[in-house]
C-alpha cells in the first residue's frame, strides 16, 4: 500500500504544510485531509499517497514526531471496505 494514515494533525493545518512535512520520504501524490461535512473543519487526520510503497514505509518511521506541538501518529492505510 502506497497510503499512509496521518492522524493527531494540528486543526489548522493545510495540505502545503503537510506536504512539506513529509516530503523528505518521497514524491507525494495525493493529500487528502478528512474535514466535516458541515463545518468544514478538519477533523484532524488525513491521508497521504506516495509514489512507492518504499516511501510510504518510510513516511511510518514520522510516527511520533511532532507537527505543531502535536505528536503524529502515521501507520499505512487500510483498504477501505465496500
Amino acid at each position: 500500500m502506497k497510503k499512509v494514515y496521518v492522524g493527531n494533525l494540528p486543526y489548522r493545518i493545510t495540505e502545503e504544510e503537510l506536504s512539506a512535512h513529509f516530503e523528505e520520504c518521497g514524491s507525494i501524490q495525493d493529500i487528502i485531509l478528512i474535514k466535516d461535512r458541515e463545518t468544514g473543519r478538519s477533523k484532524g487526520f488525513g491521508f497521504i499517497e506516495f509514489e512507492t510503497e518504499d516511501q510510504a514505509e518510510a513516511a511510518t518511521k514520522l510516527d511520533g514526531q511532532e507537527c505543531s506541538g502535536r505528536p503524529l501518529k502515521i501507520s499505512i492505510a487500510k483498504e477501505r471496505r465496500s
